[in-house]
């Protein structure tokens, strides 16, 4: 029965990371058509917040004073870690490939590991940092600064701001909270929406929206469409399979099998867009998710027991699956 168990969530988990990689190409495929991705984002995190009201409210009977408790971590992971962080990563897909785009916004687990070097003082494993420079090297490659392939630098620094933004969700996640992860996906995004609109409303994030059809690979697909894909798949879905996955394998088999999203995003941009980085670009890809995997390694191994103390080291950071 436990191998089974095993077996379905990885499959849980590897269908959660596919969906989460959609929503680079058809989030691309609205920005091209005179979308902004302030209003991509905001349609998105809005529909997802009302399919997870239900599950929300379920996960929160008899436990609202949570949510009292927890409010200013929920605003910010609304603000940073959703909202913040999708509209950067729209913003760097609309001037990079997808791939790439990814690929950037995963240099936030490094981020992670230099915040929890200077917040507690103590330095990492030599595996996390064998980890950090594979992942800077392989930065250096994606970049392809000698190359042909040099990408757009507003794209680069639009990726940067979406992996600040997934160290944002990795920091907030590590915090001690009762709330249900269901809970904070559900009002982090109704947060999120709720920040956008304002934003939207004042003119500080731009906000347009077409009826035009969204081309995929010459397929026309209707803009509602493209907007459900990324709302129901990309977001929800995505974010329950992954909580799924989590609860048969653990979050740290789960975050692991999480890492198969930036395979599934190529593949998928190729798919839909015909895109598909350069061979270095590819080689530099390969090192960022090398160095991500030796990261998460070297930090897992502190939640092992010392022997020399019997006890159980604490890790700097969780291995949750994915940003919702």
């Amino acid at each position: 029965m436990h191998a089974r168990q095993m077996g379905l969530g990885l499959w849980l988990a590897l269908a959660s990371a596919a969906t989460f990689a959609t929503s680079g190409p058809f989030a691309k495929a609205l920005l091209h058509t005179g979308w902004t991705s302030g209003s991509v984002v905001l349609l998105r995190v809005g529909g997802a917040a009302l399919v997870l009201t239900l599950p929300t409210v379920l996960s929160l009977r008899g436990r609202w004073h949570v949510v009292r408790r927890d409010l200013g971590a929920v605003l910010a992971y609304g603000a940073f870690a959703v909202a913040g962080c999708q509209v950067a990563y729209f913003q760097a897909v609309q001037r990079l490939s997808v791939g790439v785009a990814l690929l950037l916004e995963y240099l936030g687990i490094v981020l992670v590991v230099l915040v929890a070097w200077a917040r507690t003082r103590r330095a990492p494993s030599r595996l996390t940092v064998a980890g950090v420079l594979l992942a800077v090297g392989g930065l250096v490659l994606v970049l392809d600064l000698a190359g042909q392939a040099t990408p757009d630098l507003g794209g680069v620094l639009w990726g940067l701001l979406a992996a600040a933004g997934l160290a944002t969700y990795f920091v907030l996640a590590a915090e001690e909270s009762e709330l249900p992860p269901v809970a904070l996906a559900g009002l982090g995004m109704t947060a999120g929406a709720l920040v956008l609109g304002l934003l939207g409303a004042v003119g500080l994030v731009p906000m347009s929206f077409t009826t035009s059809t969204a081309t995929l690979r010459g397929a026309q697909l209707p803009w509602w469409l493209a907007i459900g894909e990324l709302a129901l798949v990309a977001a929800a879905a995505a974010y329950l399979l992954g909580v799924l996955a989590a609860r048969r394998l653990g979050s740290t088999v789960a975050s692991f099998v999480g890492l198969t999203e930036v395979l599934f995003a190529v593949l998928f941009a190729w798919l839909l867009l015909g895109e598909l980085p350069g061979p270095v670009q590819l080689a530099g890809g390969v090192l960022i998710v090398s160095g991500v995997f030796a990261v998460r390694v070297g930090e897992l191994r502190r939640t092992e027991p010392d022997p020399a103390v019997g006890a159980v080291q604490e890790a700097d950071f969780p291995l949750p699956t994915h940003v919702a």
